[in-house]
């Protein structure tokens, strides 16, 4: 979702790998100096079933054979975002089919844009323009077309930098724990449609004639559109959408960024691990995508050149040579990340090698300070004795219950409203209508890094409902503020178990969801729930406490309002699962024992 953070504010406030050699060759002969004027060109590209992609292609000076740079973003040309990485490379910016000025029907980065992806790589190695090697960029649905399409032969491709987007478009983005995730879904059909209707005005305007292609294209478009909101379950027309797990022909580095507030926070992360276990050379940096960069830190984009100049052009800048993963951990809330408060962690591996999942169970004992329904805790120790707890899940303020969006929003220019208006980032409005459960507070720090999983009993009145769960941090001022989202409609309860990440405990600690069906409980059965909380990235300083939530859906989701009942202890022994770093120990920092 290009653009997502700017456009998620506004609605708020109203590619083949082939070489084995990963060194490229720069282009031969003197280039021009980053102050050679920029030059231009527009090509359509054919693809073998006769539709017309649209190409603007740049360079320095001239548009003699260099490595070129490809994005495939489906914003038209009034959302191009190719970043410049200086005169010795070519760029070339496509609209994919459907979108921009491109025929067609675009299929949200289905089989036939993929293949349009494999098709255009294989043309553009040949070209005049090109010295036969080709990088990827993509920020968002540019990334995600990229991942979508590693199944086929990338020709030609010799390296890939890829910012935000989604392994799984369903589960990471648009149907996040089964349920319908509808702003950022609004804002992809907003930035996709509003090019293509302006390109069909100015057609018309210009010749007079009704633009056929743009009505063909917009036509099409409203069908996928229709088909994301028809397709609640994760299906074929889902499973063509996300990156294979199971095929990659291609070997190019990739270097994939994101940010633990990104609306698309896990997608990175789990093809990063995708890739690493397909035997690609692929590193990954959390420095901030949509949720912005925290400041007096760079971004991703110097990470970036340093990757294209390494393996497009031959520089031996040693980024081959540094941690696969490299983390920006945050202290205590997504405003104090942005505002600088982070530690950078380097690592060999996602998950942190060495992390430890401690299970924090949900007690009934109330006195932890807050307004909640129960005011219950959180201790190592499971309850001897069953209890249940009611709940009723309607909605919840999605800008103190969605860190995700609200992060991506705040980023896109509602940060100054949300620090005059904290209240509306602070989870304190929301809690006359939530469980919660809380920690001591921590003696010392703790940083909780990875992915969160929360086996949760419950039941309900009507046979679907929502379970909304918020970790939080919260601070000696008593404010809490969420730091980690899990999500899950209770139509899905079962797990793909060979999917499913188990601790040596065997405790699950990812769980991956089965979306293929729904299985609805009766009114009343009690069922065992595994939520996945996406990677979780925060310092719980010391003196400050971890609060978990359970509260109606965020209005973005389109909640499905009922009254819930949670059993804790006894035999429904709750509880959470925290990924805890290597040094610290949760455990510990409440007095206990693990």
């Amino acid at each position: 979702m290009k653009h997502t953070a700017l456009l998620l504010s506004a609605l708020l406030l109203a590619a083949c790998g082939g070489s084995s050699d990963p060194v490229g060759q720069g282009a031969e002969g003197p280039e021009p100096g980053g102050d050679a004027p920029k030059v231009t060109e527009i090509v359509d590209f054919e693809t073998s079933d006769g539709a017309d992609l649209h190409v603007m292609l740049t360079g320095y000076g001239d548009l003699r054979a260099r490595p070129v740079i490809v994005q495939f973003s489906p914003y038209g040309d009034l959302g191009r975002d190719l970043p410049d990485f200086g005169p010795a490379y070519n760029y070339a910016y496509v609209n994919v089919r459907g979108t921009g000025q491109s025929s067609g029907t675009w299929s949200a980065i289905g089989l036939r844009d993929q293949q349009d992806i494999a098709e255009f790589l294989s043309w553009a190695c040949k070209q005049p323009w090109s010295s036969g090697r080709l990088g990827l960029y993509g920020f968002s649905a540019s990334a995600i077309a990229v991942y979508n399409s590693l199944h086929q032969k990338l020709e030609c491709v010799e390296a890939a930098a890829l910012m935000a987007g989604t392994a799984d478009l369903y589960r990471d983005l648009l149907y996040p724990g089964g349920m319908f995730n509808l702003v950022p879904g609004a804002v992809v059909s907003f930035g996709v449609g509003l090019p293509l209707i302006a390109g069909g005005f100015i057609d018309f305007f210009q010749t007079g004639q009704l633009p056929l292609e743009a009505i063909f294209s917009g036509v099409g478009f409203l069908g996928t559109i229709l088909q994301v909101i028809l397709n609640v379950d994760e299906n074929e027309f889902w499973q063509e959408r996300t990156q294979r797990y199971d095929t990659n022909p291609n070997r190019f580095p990739v270097l994939a960024d994101t940010g633990f507030y990104d609306v698309e926070s896990r997608g990175p992360f789990e093809s990063y691990q995708l890739l690493r276990d397909q035997g690609v050379p692929v590193h990954l940096r959390v420095f901030g995508a949509h949720d912005g960069y925290p400041k007096g830190t760079p971004g991703p984009m110097p990470e970036y050149q340093r990757w294209f100049d390494r393996y497009l052009l031959g520089r031996k800048n040693g980024i081959d040579r540094e941690p696969r993963v490299q983390l920006l951990i945050g202290h205590g809330s997504y405003e104090a990340q942005i505002e600088g408060a982070v530690t950078k962690l380097d690592a060999a591996d996602w998950p942190v090698p060495g992390t430890r999942w401690q299970s924090f169970f949900l007690d009934p004992e109330r006195g932890h300070g807050t307004f909640s329904l129960n005011d219950g805790g959180l201790s190592p120790v499971s309850p001897e004795s069953r209890s249940t707890l009611p709940y009723l899940a309607l909605t919840s303020l999605p800008t103190a219950t969605d860190p995700n969006t609200t992060g991506t929003v705040a980023a896109g220019g509602a940060l100054t409203l949300f620090k005059v208006f904290p209240i509306l980032t602070e989870l304190a409005l929301m809690e006359p209508l939530s469980l919660s459960w809380t920690t001591p507070a921590f003696t010392e720090d703790v940083d909780v890094v990875g992915p969160a999983a929360l086996t949760v009993f419950v039941s309900a009145a009507l046979p679907e409902a929502d379970l909304h769960a918020v970790v939080a941090d919260v601070w000696p001022d008593g404010s809490a503020h969420a730091v980690g989202l899990g999500r899950l409609r209770t139509g899905y309860p079962h797990i793909v178990e060979e999917r499913s990440i188990r601790d040596s405990r065997g405790e699950i600690v990812q769980p991956y969801a089965d979306f293929s069906a729904k299985d609805r409980a009766l009114p009343g059965q009690t069922r065992e729930y595994h939520v996945e909380f996406w990677p979780i990235g925060n310092r719980f300083a010391a003196g400050h406490r971890l609060r978990l939530y359970l509260v109606g859906a965020a209005t973005y989701s389109i909640p499905t309002p009922n009254l819930n009942f949670v059993s804790i202890g006894g035999d429904t022994p709750s509880r959470l699962q925290l990924p805890v770093l290597p040094g610290s120990d949760a455990c510990r920092a409440v007095g206990a024992g693990c």
